[in-house]
């Protein structure tokens, strides 16, 4: 038995939480493995729709685990609010398991992250304030604290010595603030967080494989977001692709089995950095209107745009997608011709490849299809679907070399065809 990895191929905000809620009952366990409350997983069903930031999308699920890896930053605060919004529609939450192992997000890191922004200007990177980017840092800076920590009668000390050291960061920034408040709601949450068990997840995830468990990786953020392949330095401050999957929990590559890429009928991306299919039209307008493109943690509104076929290539390779899944392309329907950039222009010279130079010079090369006017949103049965979006999924199909086996046409999870 292997494990399965499910991930974003655009800059996030292609609809993961959604799958992974579809797929559950197929899983035992449901294993989230980087990034922390700056992502939004929405999931509908039963008319209601909830917004997960931390915890795996799983947890709607009777009978399934949910693992909170080790690649994972919490913030107690959030986390908090997280269980409380899920206990409050009787969905029991004993099925959580946190990685002793996970980074814990300080108030102090959500402080820098803020001052550093702002000293940025218009340089800031579109952060989302909740302060990874510092709590990253502090990982790899070798000075973080981790979930396991909480139980130690050393937790106190090393938290004002790291706290003493971001004071120092943030007098360098002569950022005013009031930490006194947050910090008391900070310890209040940290009595929620220690209601869950903290296990050695390594070991856990080795021996579910050995034992034959069946586990999905659920990925958030996307490709073009990982601090390595992404549009650097527009980018997130943990590996967002496959390869995450493995330090992220545990899983040695050999493990992983099949990977399933999330993509957008059309693309998105919020905050700052090249988007070189972007609109600035009124078609633009038109999918972030009927798309609800506005981000489920910011609430800022998406940058809309068309498919990107070098963009996904890139992604899929470097993620080993093996299966595809469109999402939203019940937005599209009304719209009379349809987009997709094929090729780059940069200097005069036509590419199909995603370059290390500034990618806001990349020109756009489009071809164009016939769109549908059918509304989708209804639809059972992809063979009921207009003759245009199966040209459409079939000439992805044959560009990007992967098949397309799910085809979402609304939020809710019965909104899902299967090919």
């Amino acid at each position: 038995m292997k494990a399965d990895v499910l991930l974003g191929l655009q800059w996030g905000d292609e609809g993961k939480g959604k799958i992974v809620d579809v797929l559950t009952s197929k899983y035992d366990i449901i294993a989230r493995f980087q990034g922390g409350p700056n992502a939004g997983h929405t999931l509908e069903f039963e008319g209601i729709k909830h917004v997960l930031h931390t915890i795996p999308s799983g947890i709607f699920h009777k009978n399934v685990t949910n693992l909170i890896g080790n690649g994972v930053v919490i913030d107690p605060v959030i986390f908090k609010k997280e269980i409380s919004g899920i206990k409050s529609t009787n969905i029991p939450t004993s099925t959580l398991l946190i990685s002793k192992k996970a980074h814990l997000i300080l108030p102090t890191h959500k402080l820098i992250d803020a001052a550093s922004e702002k000293a940025k200007g218009k340089e800031k990177i579109g952060s989302t304030l909740k302060g990874i980017g510092p709590t990253y840092m502090d990982k790899t800076g070798r000075n973080g604290l981790r979930v396991g920590d909480i139980s130690s009668p050393e937790f106190k000390a090393k938290y004002e010595k790291l706290k003493s050291k971001h004071i120092q960061i943030l007098n360098f920034y002569d950022y005013q603030y009031d930490l006194e408040e947050i910090e008391k709601k900070w310890f209040d949450a940290l009595v929620t967080l220690k209601e869950f068990k903290h296990i050695d997840s390594e070991h856990y995830i080795h021996n579910a494989i050995k034992e034959g468990k069946k586990i999905l990786s659920e990925g958030a953020q996307g490709t073009l977001l990982d601090v390595d392949f992404g549009s650097y330095p527009y980018v997130t401050s943990s590996n967002t692709i496959t390869a995450g999957a493995c330090t992220g929990l545990g899983i040695a590559p050999n493990a992983i089995g099949q990977v399933f890429g999330i993509f957008k009928a059309y693309c998105t991306r919020v905050g700052s950095g090249p988007f070189p299919t972007e609109l600035f039209d009124e078609v633009g307008a038109r999918i972030g209107k009927i798309g609800n493109e506005f981000g489920a943690t910011t609430g800022r509104a998406r940058r809309c745009g068309w498919i990107d076929i070098p963009a996904l290539k890139y992604a899929i390779n470097i993620n080993g997608v093996t299966k595809l899944m469109m999402m939203k392309a019940d937005v599209l329907s009304g719209i009379d011709v349809i987009k997709a950039c094929t090729h780059y222009e940069i200097n005069g010279k036509k590419i199909d490849y995603l370059p290390f130079e500034d990618n806001s010079n990349l020109k756009p090369i489009y071809t164009e299809m016939k769109g549908w006017n059918m509304d989708l949103t209804d639809l059972k049965n992809l063979s009921n679907a207009p003759k245009e979006l199966h040209d459409y999924i079939n000439w992805l199909e044959k560009i990007l070399e992967t098949p397309i086996t799910i085809v979402s046409v609304g939020p809710d999870r019965m909104q899902t065809l299967y090919k």
